[in-house]
């Protein structure tokens, strides 16, 4: 891991007073830091609050929500800040809140983030009761004080509420900031969708059960629940998941949203899998998130069954899968995206 926004937060996290709070994005994927008693972790991110949990943090999976904090009772809280904006001020509204009167923020960011424009909004919060670094030509971080009279709080966009957020002829989708794509259809699920039936007519028999694996706010299985069978969905993003359950329940779609990460943990197999893996530029992931997905996609794969993946076009998905599927096939393009069939999972891949 190599992010010089995070490692300006370490020197506070070691000298960190009890009741401590870390709000942890993805930027902590990869630390392995040793765990202290005196820090409570929140993360949105499953595969970063189990990692944490298995070196021995205390950390807790959920959408950012500090709801049952207790206001006044937090000495310090550190946060390298998301790349979401309505979350950002979300998570600096929150702290104002929990702080303890003179307990501290600690805020750090790259400047291409805007974390300047966070700063200067956070002072103001602040009542001035802060100063700003620049550590490194792009990176900054600030040391707030929580006074007695905070400002107005910043808009979060109504952070922690679903909303309707994007529609298209046949249906209206909530979502809300901080899934992927919020208030919008993915062009590419929209591509695999226009050629789903090309999909299904390479299976020997109609689905019985359907994955819809890294399923965001659930639009590809929104789209599927034509086919009237079983559907899965599972994402790592509590945020994601909270939005796929409530379209789940909108369209009266028979099947489960399970929090996981790549997979981890679902039971198959599955005739049919759809996926649109977060390999899009400018989207921050660890080095093995396409093996991962590859993986989860062989192991939940039935026989005879098919896995459909929509990636960007310069992403050699072919050559990646090659090693765990016998059968793999680019079945469309366009100018951005390509569809890749699945099949024939090797044993043991």
């Amino acid at each position: 891991m190599n992010d010089p926004a995070f490692n300006l937060l370490l020197p506070f996290v070691q000298d960190a007073p009890a009741d401590s709070l870390w709000l942890a994005d993805e930027n902590l994927l990869g630390s392995q830091m040793a765990p202290r008693s005196n820090i409570r972790m929140i993360g949105n991110r499953l595969d970063l609050v189990e990692s944490a949990c298995a070196r021995g943090w205390q950390a807790d999976w959920s959408d950012f929500d500090l709801s049952k904090i207790t206001d006044g009772s937090i000495a310090r809280v550190l946060y390298r800040i998301s790349k979401e904006k309505a979350l950002v001020h979300h998570n600096i509204n929150q702290a104002v809140r929990v702080l303890k009167p003179g307990g501290q923020l600690i805020l750090s960011g790259d400047k291409g983030e805007g974390i300047k424009g966070y700063l200067d909004r956070t002072q103001a919060l602040f009542a001035g009761q802060g100063d700003t670094e620049k550590a490194s030509a792009n990176c900054w971080r600030g040391l707030f004080t929580r006074p007695e009279q905070p400002g107005a709080p910043l808009d979060d966009k109504d952070y922690q509420h679903l909303r309707p957020a994007c529609s298209d002829e046949h249906f209206s989708y909530w979502s809300k900031p901080g899934v992927f794509g919020w208030d919008k259809i993915d062009r590419g699920s929209a591509f695999l969708i226009q050629q789903l039936d090309r999909f299904l007519a390479e299976l020997p028999a109609p689905p019985t059960r359907i994955l819809d694996l890294g399923c965001g706010y659930g639009y590809l299985s929104v789209q599927a629940s034509r086919l009237g069978v079983p559907i899965v969905a599972t994402d790592n993003n509590a945020a994601a998941i909270a939005a796929c359950r409530q379209n789940f329940a909108a369209q009266g779609i028979a099947g489960e949203v399970i929090p996981a990460s790549c997979g981890a943990g679902i039971e198959g197999p599955f005739e049919l899998i759809l996926c649109n893996p977060p390999f899009h530029a400018g989207f921050s992931v660890e080095d093995d998130l396409t093996e991962r997905f590859l993986s989860a996609a062989a192991r939940l794969l039935g026989r005879g069954g098919i896995a459909a993946f929509v990636v960007n076009r310069q992403i050699m998905l072919e050559r990646r899968a090659a090693s765990r599927f016998r059968r793999i096939q680019t079945l469309a393009e366009n100018g951005s995206f390509k569809l890749v069939l699945l099949a024939e999972a090797k044993t043991g891949a």
